[in-house]
């Protein structure tokens, strides 16, 4: 039965005025949150009384409302006397919902021990600890830092609360980036050593008929009738000096693959000793082209002597090799201690680093081929000119790398190169 015309406008003036006092304390909650007011005068049965915002700092509650943190002040039962838009938008509730609920009811129940124990360590000083909030099964980690503020009407703890989903899910994909590296490293070393037993195996099976090429080459030579002007000799000396190269360069092979393994034993070397010793393996050649070698490296250095050994035997043959031929081979090696490792850096008496040079006026090379000449196999000069694998300056980097140090090569065509390497004094175990 429709109700009577009167009733019905009664009740449309009462919805509208039920709006119109909604919408006024609507305004005056934005009010006191955007820092519009700082007081409030409430009418009531005794009359007028006077409530100041004692909190309401007009700049203080603008940070609150701006900031990237959830931020919530609890009365001493609990309940969430404030909380800010991020607060609301962090634990998925209309803002209006989250004010008045206590806030246990926000945690993960797994946490909330711990959070209880959070709240009663404020009262002593502040403190900051990671739980989980949950509501309608969102599940948010985050940080939070208590204080608690004593004030005229009471005790109040004030929460700042950090969002750590982004950087929880940075932490487990770097633990599962981590993981796969671990694996991948596994792999590797597997591989590694299946490389060095196979380099170990193959080295040895292929200079096995080698030898036997150049044995019985070298015995038809000898022991058989041959036309020093035919070609049969020709053809045979050809034959012999390849199977020549390819032992080296097996050799060369096995040296590098060797200096994949792990050797980390560093044992105190004397470069002046060590330099004086190769010397004698070079004393044919340096007798043959008249050659100068000059010692100024006299440093004591923790390093692997057979490595360094092999690395000062590449760099002098290499000076030595690539000599001009109208003039005699210089062959300086100096050496300084340095204060960092850098090969700008300043000399030191003391420094922990030490930089050896090793120069020579040989024939030198265009500095555009340096990003190649420490390459495998690379050869800038060819083969019937410089004798060669192109695997030496390889191995001299390789080396180098090994003993946490740096190379660095100069050179001008026709007037020769400097090679240097910077290498810790000591290392660290």
């Amino acid at each position: 039965m429709p109700k009577p015309p009167k009733i019905q406008e009664d009740l449309l003036q009462e919805l509208s005025e039920t709006r119109r006092r909604l919408s006024e304390a609507e305004d005056v909650i934005e009010a006191i949150r955007s820092g519009q007011v700082d007081a409030l005068v409430v009418q009531n049965g005794e009359g007028h009384q006077l409530y100041t915002l004692q909190s309401a700092d007009h700049n203080y509650r603008l940070f609150i409302e701006k900031m990237n943190e959830g931020a919530v002040t609890l009365d001493k039962h609990g309940n969430i006397l404030y909380a800010n838009a991020q607060f609301a938008a962090l634990v998925g509730l209309p803002l209006s919902e989250v004010v008045s609920k206590p806030f246990n009811e926000l945690v993960r129940l797994e946490h909330l021990t711990f959070f209880h124990t959070l709240v009663e360590a404020c009262g002593k000083g502040d403190c900051k600890g990671e739980i989980e909030l949950v509501h309608d099964q969102r599940s948010v980690p985050v940080q939070l830092s208590l204080n608690q503020l004593e004030q005229a009407e009471g005790t109040f703890i004030n929460i700042i609360v950090t969002d750590l989903s982004l950087q929880k899910n940075n932490q487990k994909q770097l633990e599962e980036n981590n993981l796969q590296l671990e694996l991948v490293n596994k792999t590797l070393e597997a591989s590694n050593h299946d490389l060095q037993q196979f380099a170990s195996v193959a080295s040895h099976d292929l200079q096995e008929p080698l030898r036997k090429i150049l044995m019985f080459g070298d015995r038809i030579r000898t022991t058989t009738a041959i036309d020093p002007a035919g070609k049969e000799l020709q053809y045979l000396e050809k034959m012999i000096g390849a199977a020549n190269r390819m032992k080296t360069l097996i050799i060369d092979i096995l040296n590098y693959s060797r200096l994949s393994v792990n050797d980390g034993v560093f044992l105190p070397v004397d470069l002046n000793v060590l330099l004086k010793e190769l010397l004698d393996d070079f004393e044919l050649m340096v007798e043959e082209k008249q050659a100068q070698i000059f010692i100024g490296a006299t440093a004591t250095i923790e390093a692997n002597r057979g490595q360094i050994r092999q690395l000062f035997q590449n760099l002098v043959s290499n000076a030595l090799k690539f000599s001009s031929p109208d003039v005699a081979p210089v062959v300086t090696i100096a050496g300084q201690r340095l204060a960092e490792k850098s090969f700008d850096s300043a000399i030191r008496e003391d420094g922990p680093y030490y930089l050896i040079s090793i120069s020579d006026n040989g024939i030198g090379f265009d500095e555009k081929y340096i990003p190649n000449i420490f390459s495998l196999f690379e050869r800038l000069n060819a083969k019937e000119k410089f004798e060669g694998t192109g695997i030496g300056l390889a191995i001299a980097k390789k080396i180098v790398e090994k003993h946490q140090g740096m190379m660095h090569v100069s050179s001008t065509v026709g007037r020769g190169s400097v090679f240097q390497i910077l290498l810790p004094i000591k290392h660290t175990q």
